[in-house]
């Protein structure tokens, strides 16, 4: 059985991905979350860490999980019930996790946003949704029929968007932020966009698109984000030779 040392894959993960130069929101706590024995074995790749996906990826047998969404989002104590649960399977299945955000989406290669315009085969991308200091979403200036966007999009992630048509029927400047920006899509517009897609957003997000003149394309914050994790363990898999998988545990949302 191959295996690696953790602290070499978390230690190449970070240099990779610019964990100490990304800003975030403070609950990401991006990085090595939690430690093992130090030596990993087995990949397994999700969205998002919880009690349900942890313990999906115990029942896989690895010992390294790789996410988007982290343990730390939300006051994360006391260590009673469910999270002492969560806490003693870590432990006792000697099961470490690693968090990527928005270090993630903006890579220019293992990146959520990245990758998604690649699925759309969305080309000459450039930098686009200044956030937490930095840009973290890609835009292009390419004209494609909005009704075909949407089936490649549909395509891309197994799943039929959510379209508001608030703007014309061929889309010319398309800007991508995978996850949940919805709320922001004046701030999308202003940077030149006519079309935005994102994962989720508000109920009244609706509204604004229209009033913005907009075509604003929802895809679902987990189903725009199941590409970053895939990468990177596909990345890791290949550097340190040791097996990965990914585990879908959808949310629908």
């Amino acid at each position: 059985m191959n295996q690696a040392s953790l602290s070499e894959i978390t230690g190449y993960c970070d240099r990779v991905l610019r964990t100490s130069e990304i800003t975030d929101w403070d609950g990401a706590v991006n990085g090595l979350q939690m430690a093992n024995g130090g030596r990993v074995t087995r990949i397994a790749a999700m969205v998002d860490a919880s009690l349900v996906t942890v313990k999906m990826a115990i029942a896989a047998r690895a010992d390294l999980l790789v996410v988007h969404h982290g343990l730390f989002w939300s006051k994360t104590h006391p260590w009673t019930g469910k999270r002492h649960e969560l806490l003693r399977l870590l432990i006792e299945n000697n099961l470490a996790v690693y968090s990527s955000h928005l270090p993630l989406d903006l890579h220019p290669k293992l990146g959520n946003n990245a990758l998604l315009a690649k699925e759309l085969g969305i080309k000459e991308l450039t930098p686009f949704f200044f956030s937490h200091g930095q840009n973290i979403g890609v835009k292009t200036r390419q004209k494609m029929a909005r009704a075909d966007l949407v089936e490649k999009l549909a395509q891309a992630l197994g799943a039929k968007p959510l379209l508001v048509p608030g703007g014309g029927e061929v889309c010319q400047n398309i800007g991508i932020v995978t996850g949940g920006a919805g709320a922001e899509v004046k701030q999308a517009a202003a940077e030149g966009v006519d079309t935005f897609i994102t994962g989720e957003g508000p109920h009244w997000s609706y509204a604004l698109a229209e009033e913005l003149g907009v075509n604003l394309i929802y895809g679902g914050h987990y189903a725009t984000e199941t590409f970053g994790v895939k990468a990177l363990a596909a990345e890791l898999s290949r550097k340190f030779k040791v097996p990965w998988e990914f585990l879908d545990h959808p949310t629908g949302l």
